[in-house]
């Protein structure tokens, strides 16, 4: 098993470990049924943490947590704690959709609107196989939480990927993690999205040189002036408040 290698950066445990170390600790835990809530971290949601209990406490109580964002890799360097490299959520998820092909696991989708999630499904079915598939339902709910839960756990599932904003996603898992019984568990915000060709990724170099999140404020500048400029100022506050610590 690969060993979890953690560093702390700005109070959050980060796992100090490369793609390939992530993905092989995760079917480590798989194939040993063990339960493994996974948590992925960038510049928004550790400001975030630092007003949202709920956020906070779901974050802290993953079993792992990797680094969404180039700007958690930078600060960790600049801070002395220095991370490997960011494992993006949707790249990581990308990489355990083809292992569950490669190793016969079966995997639940949950979140989005339903015609992206539906999306999703048949995309992945086309590229794998829809063997690989155990189940899927849209993110809009709210009453049937526990029915959800219990739909999941029957759907003998070995990975389960929420697609829904924060904190929701994580209060969710955390709430219900042990009636689903389901050997993995990952947030992956809006990776559906991008799967689906709702929403375009940035450019690799774009994505290098830490300006994904750039890339995605000017498709929807509306909607995201407010969570990466105002988010990415309070983030760099927290890490110059940090060093001089």
């Amino acid at each position: 098993m690969t060993d979890l290698k953690t560093k702390v950066v700005l109070n959050v445990p980060v796992q100090a470990l490369s793609m390939t170390e992530t993905l092989g600790f995760i079917k480590s835990r798989i194939d040993d049924n063990q339960f493994t809530q996974h948590v992925v971290v960038n510049a928004g949601k550790i400001v975030a943490m630092q007003h949202d209990e709920a956020l906070r406490q779901s974050v802290l109580e993953a079993d792992m947590i990797n680094a969404d964002g180039m700007s958690v890799v930078w600060a960790s360097r600049f801070l002395g704690k220095a991370l490997p490299a960011r494992v993006a959520g949707i790249d990581l998820m990308l990489e355990l959709v083809k292992m569950a092909h490669e190793h016969g696991y079966k995997c639940y989708f949950l979140g989005a609107r339903q015609e992206v999630v539906e999306k999703v499904v048949d995309t992945f079915s086309k590229e794998y196989s829809s063997s690989i598939i155990a189940g899927y339902r849209n993110g809009y709910f709210k009453e049937e939480e526990e029915q959800i839960a219990k739909d999941i756990s029957s759907s003998g599932a070995d990975m389960l990927f929420v697609a829904m904003s924060s904190p929701k996603k994580e209060i969710f898992v955390n709430k219900y993690k042990q009636l689903m019984n389901v050997p993995f568990v990952m947030g992956v915000g809006g990776s559906f999205d991008v799967v689906a060709g709702v929403t375009k990724r940035a450019p690799l170099w774009m994505q290098n040189v830490g300006l994904e999140w750039f890339y995605r404020f000017i498709q929807e500048p509306r909607r995201m002036w407010k969570r990466y400029l105002v988010g990415n100022s309070k983030f760099l506050w927290l890490v110059l408040k940090a060093r001089l610590k």
